[in-house]
């Protein structure tokens, strides 16, 4: 029977996934993730709880009419749906053109890795 502990980390094809996450390649792949993620869930989350704020304590301004029966606060509304919409469409594009070759990159090697074991 052979020790856990010797193999913690490596499939039975000899991939040593831990030293894959630890790579450089691999923590290039997260910072980048991780740089474009971060700062656009900030933004959307402020922009969010900049609605529900006005909408709880600026009633009369997100009551004010803009157009017939559209208000502020229904602009607002419909304002998270595009940015949802704006952010998800952003993260495509990004992911699309710098995280997947990145990834795919990884991939191939670990592949290879594996044909070769």
């Amino acid at each position: 029977m052979s020790d856990p502990a010797t193999n913690a980390g490596s499939s039975p094809h000899g991939i040593d996934y831990i030293a894959v996450e630890k790579s450089r390649e691999f923590t290039e792949l997260k910072r980048s993730q991780r740089s474009f993620v971060f700062p656009l869930a900030i933004a959307f989350l402020v922009w969010y709880f900049v609605y529900v704020l006005l909408s709880s304590f600026a009633v009369e301004f997100m009551s004010q009419r803009v157009w017939g029966d559209i208000t502020v606060g229904l602009l607002f509304g419909l304002g998270q749906f595009v940015t949802t919409f704006a952010i998800t469409m952003a993260y495509v594009w990004y992911a699309n053109r710098n995280l997947d070759p990145k990834a795919e990159a990884i991939r191939n090697q670990l592949e290879k890795q594996e044909a070769s074991a």
